[in-house]
């Protein structure tokens, strides 16, 4: 018996879920480059035993944090043009981030209308109260229910931010079918977050939806300085593991792989459903072959949830 496409799983809540995730290429790079890096993106995932592939949309977040990046912000190209133009060899779900605010209602509107029933999207919202805005957050979830309510929505996950699971109620609410985290090195804390949200959900009679958690190697202290800067919480004594460590890539994914053996038994243990979203954002060989291989693993732990094996 095969197993469902992504939109069923997540509408069924089964946990289990593994998607992969990628940056699109810099707007910059010329296209003959960016043929080859699709190419070779797709030829590393085909190994993988995947249920969908997300493509994240970059936007300047400084207006967030005034220190100064540690890498600098150099624009990306459109997720969903990099789809629609490069990975027609992609015959998976794939989940297409919209940071909103820097599209007009039209612009949303277009591309919501245009879209086959493989892509879906999650709506990501200003990086701070006060940034200018085409569109707010809000605003894009109403426009979504209005011109295409079959397409599903998921909802960022910030498990740093006070109240967190009250705002995926209100998420839940306003169409939100799944969730996607922000990297999770916090383990504790996320669990703090899962089980306010599992209780909160009990105490309304609501269903939990499928929370991602996304994992991410660190193979460098620049990197490990650059979680700091996008709000990730790494506790003192993984941080501290990292700074001493001969191979901090090798520690970051033993890290990365007790987090997910954590966060599973945990899950279970209050039934609540996962997946997990293994993410790669590095150029660098060695952390992209790495990544590859916590995907991997990551299939295995969760094989007994998945029907293979």
């Amino acid at each position: 018996m095969s197993r469902p496409r992504l939109r069923q799983l997540l509408a069924d809540t089964r946990s289990g879920v593994l998607l992969f995730s990628i940056t699109p290429p810099r707007r910059s790079t010329p296209d003959d480059r960016v043929r080859e890096i699709a190419k070779v993106t797709l030829d590393r995932l085909s190994g993988l035993d995947l249920d969908g592939l997300i493509i994240y949309d970059i936007d300047d977040e400084s207006d967030r944090n005034p220190d100064e990046r540690p890498f600098p912000y150099l624009e990306t190209l459109d997720p969903a043009r990099y789809y629609a133009d490069h990975l027609s060899d992609w015959h998976q779900p794939v989940i297409i981030y919209r940071c909103v605010g820097k599209y007009t209602e039209d612009e949303l509107r277009d591309w919501m209308t245009g879209v086959d029933d493989r892509v879906l999207s999650v709506f990501v919202g200003a990086s701070s109260g006060g940034k200018a805005v085409r569109t707010d957050l809000r605003r894009a979830q109403a426009l979504r229910t209005q011109v295409r309510p079959d397409l599903p929505l998921g909802a960022v996950v910030i498990g740093e931010r006070p109240d967190e699971h009250l705002r995926m109620l209100a998420k839940q609410d306003r169409g939100a079918a799944f969730f996607v985290s922000q990297v999770v090195y916090h383990v504790n804390e996320t669990k703090n977050l899962l089980s306010d949200y599992y209780y909160a959900c009990r105490a309304k009679s609501v269903e939990p939806r499928t929370v991602i958690f996304t994992l991410s190697l660190c193979g460098s202290l620049k990197t490990l300085e650059f979680l700091g800067w996008l709000g990730v919480d790494v506790p003192r004594w993984l941080q501290n593991s990292l700074r001493h460590a001969e191979d901090p890539l090798t520690e970051s994914y033993r890290q990365c792989v007790a987090i997910a053996r954590d966060l599973i038994d945990f899950c279970e243990h209050l039934g609540i459903p996962y997946g997990f979203n293994i993410e790669n954002v590095s150029i660098r060989r060695t952390e992209i072959e790495a990544t590859t291989d916590l995907a991997a693993e990551i299939a295995g732990l969760l094989s007994h949830r998945r029907g293979r094996g």
